[in-house]
């Protein structure tokens, strides 16, 4: 195999565990608020065991990291916002951010991330409740990494914290199987970011919980243009990687997309887009740190790459 072939499996291999924010047992912080019927399945410890012994250094760093997320959430003037995190390196497919959550303020004014994770020892995807620092340090390059949030509305806020915290529907949402790739308008599979969707879909458009829960918040979401850009693939040998990796699938993604090796999946940025439209007045914030600083980048624009200021961004030295 050529060494071309080789670092286009390594860069789907990251893909498939970036996208997994997922494909983990929750962090610290984390607490179970439901299940899937998901039957269990073993997984190479590859995929599952991938939490970061952190330094003290490192520790210190990621907590001031979320301390500067936890402000920017307080001056947020509804009780929801979307958050999203940054995983590997997946500049490859252009993709800075891989898994997103629901942020919500409670009564204490305490803000939390509701999210789904794939529970490994379980073999299932289940509903997880964490507190922002775990969210901020569940991170896999604890040098660098970026945060974005999405401060949604009042009004708007009011609509989906509801729905949100309806923990029955929430985890009636959850499909059976997971996949890290999942096709944003298949049932078989999905993955978090999917969920996510479908649950905004469910509390815009008021459907009440049944059997058929997930096609009708799809069908909803079609109707509303939601269109995730596709992953442009580029390689056939990254077009059999699902077929020798757990967490990937292909078979329900339409035949014309694999035939383009242009998959239509649900992530952060496709999310962002979409709550753009519908809610013009939502405001940006990205969040990123490195080794020496932290920067808060506000607006729509993304921040530059390597953390590294801009004009009018705020700087927090970490020295």
């Amino acid at each position: 195999m050529s060494w071309r072939r080789t670092l286009a499996l390594a860069a789907l291999a990251a893909l498939a565990g970036a996208l997994a924010g997922a494909a983990q047992t929750a962090r610290a912080g984390a607490v179970a608020a439901g299940v899937s019927n998901g039957s269990p399945s073993a997984l190479p410890s590859r995929f599952c065991d991938r939490t970061l012994e952190l330094s003290a250094t490192e520790q210190d760093r990621l907590l001031r990291f979320a301390a500067v997320v936890r402000e920017e959430l307080a001056a947020t003037g509804g009780a929801v916002a979307l958050i999203s995190r940054s995983g590997l390196d997946l500049s490859r497919f252009g993709i800075r951010y891989s898994h997103a959550a629901l942020a919500w303020r409670g009564d204490d004014g305490i803000w939390a991330a509701r999210q789904l994770y794939y529970a490994c020892e379980e073999g299932r995807p289940r509903i997880f409740d964490q507190g922002l620092a775990g969210f901020a340090m569940g991170t896999d390059d604890p040098a660098l990494g970026y945060i974005s949030l999405l401060r949604i509305p009042a009004e708007a806020a009011a609509t989906i914290r509801p729905t949100l915290l309806d923990t029955p529907r929430v985890v009636h949402l959850l499909a059976a199987q997971y996949s890290a790739n999942a096709y944003a308008y298949g049932l078989a599979y999905q993955n978090c970011n999917q969920w996510l969707i479908e649950l905004l879909a469910t509390a815009w458009a008021g459907l009440e919980d049944g059997a058929d829960l997930r096609a009708r918040a799809q069908h909803w979401l079609q109707g509303q243009g939601y269109a995730p850009d596709p992953v442009e693939v580029g390689s056939r040998w990254l077009m059999l990687l699902p077929y020798f990796m757990p967490l990937l699938n292909v078979d329900d993604h339409p035949q014309p997309d694999r035939a383009a090796m242009a998959l239509r999946v649900s992530l952060p940025a496709a999310l962002e887009s979409f709550l753009r439209q519908r809610l013009p007045g939502s405001e940006r914030v990205e969040i990123c740190h490195d080794e020496r600083q932290i920067v808060v980048h506000r607006g729509w624009d993304a921040i530059a790459q390597a953390c590294r200021p801009g004009e009018g961004d705020r700087v927090v030295p970490l020295d």
